[in-house]
């Protein structure tokens, strides 16, 4: 493992030192969208950038000038790209009619005010002379009244007085090369000394004045002529108008070995498809100072502890149709913050061309999907979760991308590896997507200036990396793993995905402290959440997978009365050396539309009406639901996620529309009206809800990990204490216990201060009130020095505090 380490450490050193040569710092390497894709320029034009070394020719084709090839298009040579492949194109507002250009080439423009410095009116000549006056004293300013003498003598000397009079002089000027000889036959070596007022001085032994210098520094900078001419938006709106307008459509056209192409740019912020369907245009995002949106909210504390509410966008409606950014906003958000938690972990915002895929098969990077609404209503909706004290997650999926080349990244320059690896790396196993390059810097350029856009454009809180175990191995993690060390250092481990996890907490990190980190992996990587200054990867917390394989199992496959205490525990604490680091859920997304069942649907969905065991078959199901989230809520880590309307029971899976069920949106919504109405679903929220409130107010996942006393496969029991308080579980499906040892540590007296049985959480309320105080007994018991005689009803749990401690 240390050569492996070593390994590791030498060609992420490698990496940076190649990335420096390229770049100054690694903040601009993670800021390419400042210059990449489309950007308004002070000077009254729009530039265009875009990375494809495999083209030959590259232009924007659009409806803002017919859709031509030539219109506008990159200049020839350095002009219009460089050896690394990046293109450069310059789009130039349109001068109105009846309105004379710039008087000066430089001309700049403020887009956002009104009115600046320079509708006053102020010319250049007036602020040269101003500066000259207050910076140069009698006789210090003849270089500045001469400046231009050595090169209009040049132009004489080359044109003549008057200059070219015709096409035909041009041609006839020497290289400057040959012009140099001539220049220097003429004047002979060039002297080491400089005369000034009648005395010499040698150049390279010029003493500075120390009274002159202290006096130049002494005042202030000169002003900036640029910016103190520069105008307000009513000036450009009056003289230009936009060349490429806000909401034009375009695409990039490449001309490549292979023939033309037209691609969606890979840095595009916002992209629609046709009305068939079938292509995709990137669209300019230009808003006006008064349709762009307008921050009102900071980011919340990060809390030290996740509650995480885990949301899709489009399926968040009770309608069936895609719900769009306003309405989450506006009827979710709320919801969201009443039910407890503290975090939204979106999915499915990023672009992407096929809806069934829920978003993992990512087109557009730099894009929120157009299906949902605009750039602009995607920020109102982390503002206003902002305003409400909510975070914002994004799960993004830099582990594949699709393999569209149409609309995506794939062949986007004519090549088959641009963005990609060639060949079986190139192509992921089971999946059909692309794998990237991380090899590569101009690959690394475009994935960490992706990151750092969504926080910079959006001021997304953190990310969710998905599946980072199919980047992380060359079999894309579908392999057996035991856990033995060799299984993460062998020839399947793709160092290159490693070296750009590695760079991307570090420089998220870096630029953004509060940042949160999440890796989705499932073979439990040594050092995914160490520092990377200690060899780790550097996440702030990981996924803990096989929890929700272990409940599916147990509620698809194994009778009630043969679930295995042990299993349970020792997969919900599998690593607890990292359990503060550990994210846990009883469900997520996945389990509501991989082709699987909802926890709730497998419960209830086969129980009928009017069957006799109706109301018994009711309570089992309740009554799982609640112990199975209690206990992976406080057993494990610090953070904790439910996906949208699990927590009260969702009756339904999740379905895209697909050609299989006849492009239906039945299933693609949630039930909220199922809230309205008395029963399970609203007693189940009611619960999850108090379930939220233990964790706000005691603070129980960000208490240390549980000391884990009591578990017992015969009874069914597993009792645990973290913090102040005491968990019991009585699992078993048919035993209740009216008098059970449990042991504590502390003497005193304690209360139930949640119960899972109770009547306002869909139980029978077996407990009496005289029940829920218990005063200890001096009785080692579980290796504690005193117990509790509790009573356990079959399927219930009880969380105890400890109001008043007793000294013996």
């Amino acid at each position: 493992m240390l050569i492996v380490g070593v390994f590791r450490y030498k060609v992420l050193k490698d990496m940076k030192d190649e990335i420096l040569k390229r770049h100054e710092n690694f903040m601009i390497l993670a800021s390419g969208f400042e210059l990449l894709g489309m950007h308004r320029h002070p000077e009254h034009r729009v530039d265009y950038m875009e990375w494809a070394p495999g083209a030959r020719y590259c232009a924007i084709i659009g409806d803002f000038n017919g859709w031509s090839p030539t219109e506008d298009c990159a200049r020839e040579h350095y002009f219009g790209h460089d050896d690394f492949g990046y293109w450069f194109i310059i789009l130039q507002d349109k001068l109105r009619e009846g309105e004379e250009p710039d008087k000066y080439y430089f001309q700049m423009y403020n887009y956002v005010d009104d009115y600046d410095k320079g509708d006053s009116g102020v010319s250049v000549e007036e602020l040269i002379k101003k500066a000259n006056e207050k910076y140069w004293q009698p006789g210090e300013d003849r270089f500045v009244n001469n400046r231009f003498e050595g090169p209009v003598k040049l132009y004489e000397q080359i044109f003549g007085p008057n200059g070219p009079q015709t096409i035909e002089d041009i041609p006839d000027i020497p290289d400057p090369e040959t012009r140099y000889k001539a220049w220097a036959a003429e004047h002979g070596p060039s002297p080491t000394a400089a005369i000034d007022s009648g005395k010499e001085y040698d150049i390279y032994n010029v003493i500075v004045d120390p009274q002159w210098q202290e006096k130049i520094r002494a005042l202030e900078p000169p002003v900036l002529y640029w910016f103190e001419t520069r105008k307000g938006r009513k000036a450009w709106m009056k003289k230009y108008s936009p060349g490429i307008p806000h909401g034009s459509k375009y695409r990039v056209y490449f001309n490549t070995a292979n023939g033309p192409l037209e691609r969606v740019p890979a840095w595009a912020t916002y992209v629609q498809p046709e009305v068939d369907g079938r292509q995709a245009c990137a669209i300019h995002w230009e808003p006006s100072p008064e349709q762009a949106y307008k921050w009102k909210n900071m980011s919340p504390k990060v809390p030290k502890s996740l509650r995480i509410y885990e949301a899709h966008v489009g399926i968040s409606g009770s309608e069936p149709k895609i719900s769009s950014f306003n309405d989450f906003t506006d009827k979710v958000l709320p919801y969201i913050k009443e039910a407890g938690y503290n975090a939204i972990q979106l999915i499915g915002i990023v672009e992407h061309k096929d809806y069934f895929t829920v978003g993992y098969r990512v087109t557009n990077f730099f894009a929120v999907s157009s299906r949902y609404g605009t750039p602009e209503d995607f920020k109102r909706l982390v503002d206003e979760a902002h305003g409400l004290g909510l975070l914002i997650i994004l799960e993004i999926v830099h582990s594949y991308a699709a393999a569209d080349e149409m609309v995506g990244l794939s062949m986007f320059d004519g090549s088959n590896d641009c963005f990609f690896r060639s060949g079986k790396r190139g192509q992921h196993k089971f999946w059909g997507t692309r794998m990237f390059k991380y090899g590569d810097p101009d690959v690394l350029h475009f994935l960490l200036s992706n990151l750092n856009w969504w926080i910079v454009e959006y001021q997304i809180d953190g990310f969710q990396f998905h599946s980072v175990s199919s980047m992380m191995y060359t079999h894309n993690g579908f392999a057996s793993f035991t856990g033995e060390l060799e299984e993460y250092c062998n020839q399947y481990v793709d160092k290159d995905a490693l070296v750009y996890l590695i760079l991307a907490n570090e420089i998220l990190h870096s630029l953004h402290p509060n940042i949160i980190t999440i890796a989705e992996d499932a073979t439990f990587y040594p050092g995914l959440c160490e520092p990377t200054s200690q060899g780790g990867l550097g996440f702030d917390y990981y996924v803990n997978l096989s929890v929700p394989d272990m409940w599916s199992t147990f509620l698809e496959s194994v009778p009630d009365h043969e679930w295995s205490m042990t299993k349970i525990v020792n997969t919900l604490v599998s690593n607890r050396e990292h359990a503060d680091k550990m994210l846990m859920y009883a469900e997520n997304h996945n389990q509501s539309i991989s082709g699987r069942r909802s926890f709730a649907e497998i419960l209830f969905g086969e129980i009928d009406e009017n069957s006799n065991h109706y109301k018994e078959s009711l309570l089992r199901g309740s009554s799982l639901h609640k112990i199975i989230r209690l206990i992976t809520l406080t057993i494990g880590g610090r953070a904790y996620l439910n996906f949208m309307g699990n927590e009260f029971g969702h009756p339904k899976r999740v379905e895209f529309p697909t050609s299989s069920n006849n492009n239906s949106y039945l299933l693609a919504n949630r039930q909220w009206d199922l809230l309205t109405k008395d029963g399970v679903h609203r007693d189940l929220f009611a619960f999850d809800k108090d379930m939220m409130k233990l964790d706000e107010n005691v603070k129980v996942l960000s208490r240390n990990i549980p000391n884990i006393h009591h578990v017992n496969d015969s009874s069914m029991v597993i009792s645990y204490i973290r913090g102040p308080l005491l968990f019991i579980f009585n699992f078993h499906p048919k035993d209740s216990y009216d008098s059970y040892s449990i042991g504590v540590e502390e003497a005193g007296e304690y209360q139930i201060i949640l119960n899972t049985d109770e009547i306002k959480y869909g139980g029978q309320g077996i407990l009496k009130e005289e029940q829920y105080f218990l005063k200890t007994i001096s009785r080692r018991v579980d290796g504690l020095r005193n117990c509790l005689e509790v009573s356990l009803p079959s399927r219930t749990s009880q969380v105890y505090k400890l109001r008043r401690i007793l000294r013996i």
